[in-house]
């Protein structure tokens, strides 16, 4: 398969897949005039990629997630784990402050002491 097939095939723009070449995030083989061949390896190699990059990995952390040595690898999964983990909780209290702001008595939040132990606790 071509790039371009390739592409089409993944969703993605030819650019992209030359560019995750280049940083190491996918191994293409080259026929005898260089020209890039997709077989199923490299298409099964960039459609984990992509659902590394769709789950919220960075280029450099998905690279990292597919490394041979499954401990490094692991580590950088259990770091982004880590990472989302803190940013639900952060949109979790954003929601129940937003709530109580939303359902609050007082006219302005700064007369309300719940919403001064919100802002306090932020």
């Amino acid at each position: 398969m071509t790039i371009g097939e390739a592409a089409a095939e993944l969703g993605v723009e030819a650019h992209v897949l030359r560019h995750w070449e280049d940083v190491g995030a996918l191994t293409v083989r080259r026929d005898g005039n260089g020209y890039r061949i997709y077989d199923e390896g490299a298409l099964e190699q960039a459609r984990t990629v992509l659902k590394l990059r769709r789950v919220g990995l960075s280029l450099p952390e998905a690279t990292a997630a597919m490394a041979p040595k499954k401990s490094a690898a692991q580590a950088v999964v259990r770091a982004k784990i880590a990472a989302l983990q803190n940013e639900v909780a952060f949109r979790q209290q954003a929601i129940t402050f937003l709530q109580h702001t939303v359902e609050c008595r007082h006219r302005y939040l700064d007369d309300c002491p719940d919403c001064a132990t919100f802002v306090r606790g932020a």
